[in-house]
């Protein structure tokens, strides 16, 4: 065994032989794979492999389709069959809802090139005869539909890898992984250490034992999962062809041929744990005692779909276990609390995701960034909040037993809420507040009349549509109160804060006190990785303001350039909140509250001062991402509730109250402002995102080189603010939300990223990039997945010139 590696894969299921293969395909020959057992213990052994090309995010359709695309050439490169059966997936939808879905996944799988459309009963009944269609509104097809062999896939990538230098360890467990102080690895076993720079846990089954060996807690935990196999039924054997698979996801089960039977599998409502304590080191290649009663409600609405599965005996049970995370996607990245230690795990679609799972990594670790945005499968995602027992159990119980649910846009689970709440929680509460969660923490969504109200769901307007639109007029006509506490906030204090932020941002930072500045964060590639204000409160004393749910993620950027001797960098989330104020009577409706001059000559636009309001000690900065006239005014999380409260009384003598997010969101777009992961990250680049200007290259930041090759090339893409047809929103009863391809003249130009109905202009409006489209254009948005007429805008609807924001 060898004693010296690029990288240590700890794992060998198909993830973890699947990253092993693509780093070899990268050109990391020298490679190693440890895996306790045999290759494909665990969960992939059993796995019921099912393939499918299309999901929800845009990303993640993309990586599946390269994986299921991957597995025939997969086969040729190493003689090793992957057991591919690709006779196709039915989609079938028996609500409207699913139907809206199926459709939007069809018009992406036009933008992006990818075979998924829609056919006819008849079709689809010659395509399986077996089906019973009647209640079924729509039905979509993926020819290239399946299912593979685990073992055989997972032996095809480690051949693929061994051909290519990599070593494959089996029966060889991990007994410790341990930092060097020149932030190597020794990872340990029973025969003998190996020496590596990266450590990957692809441990699967057992991928919290691994990350404690590291001294790290992963959000995850094992259920359960059952499915089983028919005997011979006679129809299928007669058949000359494979049968097509089913995906009846409002029936709560799938369905597919297994030999010359039916495989059928489900996601009951009860759900139950697994090794809630540990994963038993000596489990391999067990499975658990069937408990058939468990899933046979969804089992008999599987054999009225195809009647002939009630007439066949069960020939066996798959009853094994698999992981989950918080929202059931991968838990991936580098952890930004340690060097060069990679977690993969929580996988459940692994073989519709192996292949670009293992590329994804694969691409991080050898050039220290992925081609794609990956944020929805970033373990940053998580702060280390999210390690709370009882939280990972009430969302992993959810996304169990809503395996098949839709996602709709903008839906707020409750599972595990509350579970981080700020001291205005239960006023906030009290005047109608209906929360989302934004990482961990319950935030204000939008204000009902009614306190207790709760979200309805859909891809049409739902209850908060109306009331959303009541706080932007409010807002816009008088002033209105934003929580901002999410706001990620740090403190750079110390001789060397400006050097050090002026060798992170790319814009210079600001040189006389009480000066802000906007600036981006490029990532690796050249990309937009993140934006901030940053304020200079002293000559030695920077607040920077950033997207709270990137703060996990940001930190492995600041974490690259060393502070100077003599300064400190403080993140202060938790210990500050914020309001922002905003709307024309914002000025009249604080001067009240502060014997600090509000007045414009006194407290310009992009300035700060530290003042008392309310009895309260703030940090003002007069910026407002509502694009109106405004004040984002953080303080001490003890003074919250203080704040809050002579806020409130001070908003009642010009009309003003409380105002959500939601609100927000729509405020911002009608300004055309983007927002960090919709309209910003890493795959876009500065220029095509309207940011260049705030790029000095003639200074050094972060990723500089990058950056220069990035805008020496012209854009791809563009970010543009358009205005969809009435008529059409009208008729549809929707909005774009984020994901909608853009079509010109029949072909696919781009995507919406941001979407909401522009409430004090009358619009509805969408934020997307384009290609080969100008302002001014006639494109189509495919909301719910049909043709929206809209026009590309010139300029932001609400106050162009910007003489509001700077009144």
């Amino acid at each position: 065994m060898k004693t010296h590696a690029q990288a240590v894969v700890i794992g060998g299921g198909v993830i973890g032989c699947s990253i092993l293969y693509h780093l070899t395909k990268l050109g990391w020959s020298d490679v190693v794979l440890l895996e306790r057992d045999e290759l494909t213990s665990g969960s992939t052994w059993h796995a019921a492999a099912n393939i499918h090309g299309l999901h929800d995010s845009a990303n993640i359709s993309r990586l599946q389709h390269y994986t299921m695309t991957l597995y025939n050439s997969l086969e040729e490169e190493t003689g090793q069959s992957c057991g591919v059966f690709q006779p196709g997936s039915l989609y079938l939808a028996q609500t409207e809802n699913r139907e809206h879905q199926l459709r939007l996944q069809a018009a992406k799988a036009r933008l992006y090139g990818m075979n998924f459309h829609e056919i006819t009963r008849d079709e689809a009944e010659r395509l399986h005869p077996l089906v019973n269609f009647d209640g079924i509104r729509c039905i979509m097809w993926e020819p290239d539909g399946g299912n593979v062999d685990p073992s055989g896939v997972t032996n095809a990538y480690a051949a693929g890898a061994r051909q290519k230098g990599a070593e494959i360890n089996r029966f060889t467990p991990v007994t410790g992984t341990e930092q060097q102080p020149d932030g190597t690895w020794i990872v340990r076993t029973p025969k003998g250490d190996i020496r590596t720079r990266w450590v990957i846990n692809a441990g699967g089954l057992w991928g919290r034992e691994v990350a404690a060996l590291a001294g790290i807690k992963v959000p995850l935990q094992p259920t359960e999962h059952q499915y089983f196999v028919t005997e011979t039924i006679a129809e299928i054997a007669a058949m000359d062809r494979r049968l097509p698979s089913v995906a009846d996801r409002d029936g709560e089960y799938y369905l597919r041929q297994e030999g010359k039977g039916l495989l059928i599998g489900a996601y009951e409502q009860d759900m139950k744990f697994w090794a809630e304590e540990g994963t038993p080191l000596d489990f391999a290649h067990e499975l658990f005692a069937d408990d058939l009663d468990r899933i046979m409600e969804n089992v008999m609405r599987a054999m009225d779909r195809v009647p002939l599965a009630a007439e066949a005996g069960v020939k066996r049970v798959i009853n094994g276990p698999m992981i989950w995370s918080p929202d059931s996607n991968v838990i991936l990245g580098p952890v930004p609390e340690l060097k060069n230690y990679f977690m993969c795990g929580g996988i459940i679609p692994g073989f519709s995701q192996s292949a670009g799972m293992g590329l994804m990594v694969a691409q991080w670790i050898t050039t220290g960034e992925m081609e794609y945005d990956m944020f929805a499968w970033d373990i940053a995602r998580f702060g280390l909040w999210a390690n709370d027992k009882a939280f990972v159990k009430a969302k992993v119980q959810d996304q169990y037993a809503h395996r098949f649910a839709i996602h709709y846009p903008n839906e707020e689970r409750s599972a595990g809420r509350p579970l981080r709440t700020r001291p205005v929680y239960a006023r906030q509460k009290e005047l109608g507040a209906v929360f989302g969660l934004n990482y961990g923490w319950e935030h204000s969504l939008w204000y009902a009349d009614t306190p207790g109200t709760v979200d309805t769901n859909g891809f049409t307007r739902q209850n908060w549509w109306g009331p959303v639109g009541e706080e932007c007029k409010m807002l816009r006509e008088r002033a209105g109160i934003i929580d901002i506490s999410n706001f990620a906030k740090y403190r750079v204090k110390g001789p060397g804060a400006e050097d050090w932020l002026n060798a992170v941002f790319a814009n210079r930072m600001p040189g006389a006190v009480g000066r802000s500045c906007l600036t981006p964060l490029i990532g690796v590639r050249g990309g937009i990785a993140g934006d901030a204000t940053v304020t200079r409160l002293a000559e030695d004393e920077f607040w920077v303001i950033s997207s709270g749910m990137a703060e996990r993620y940001h930190k492995r950027f600041f974490d690259v350039v060393p502070l100077p001797d003599g300064t400190t960098f403080e993140s202060l989330t938790e210990a500050v909140c914020g309001f922002n104020v905003a709307g024309p009577k914002s000025r009249e409706m604080l001067q009240g509250l502060t014997n600090a001059s509000l007045a414009t000559q006194d407290f310009a636009f992009m300035r700060s001062q530290r003042i008392t309001l309310g009895g309260v000690a703030c940090v003002a900065l007069r910026v407002s991402f509502t694009g109106d006239l405004g004040w984002e005014l953080h303080c001490a999380m003890e003074d919250q509730a203080q704040l809050y409260d002579a806020l409130l009384e001070a908003g009642k003598e010009v009309g003003a109250g409380s105002v959500g997010s939601r609100a927000l969101m729509s405020m911002r777009i009608e300004k055309g402002y983007g927002s960090w992961s919709r309209e910003y990250s890493p795959e876009y680049w500065p220029q095509e995102v309207g940011l260049a200007g705030l790029c000095k290259m003639d200074k050094d930041f972060l990723n500089k080189a990058a950056a220069q090759e990035v805008l020496a090339r012209d854009p791809r893409e563009t970010l543009v603010l358009l205005h969809l047809d009435e008529a059409d929103v009208s008729a549809s009863n929707a909005d774009a939300t984020g994901g909608e391809p853009i079509m010109k003249d029949g072909k696919g130009v781009g995507r919406v990223t941001s979407g909401s109905y522009g409430y004090s202009v009358g619009m509805s409006l969408a934020l997307g990039y384009v290609k080969g489209a100008a302002p001014g254009d006639g494109v189509e948005v495919m909301v719910l997945g049909r043709p929206h007429r809209a026009r590309i805008l010139h300029e932001p609807p609400f106050d162009p010139s910007g003489a509001r924001l700077r009144a």
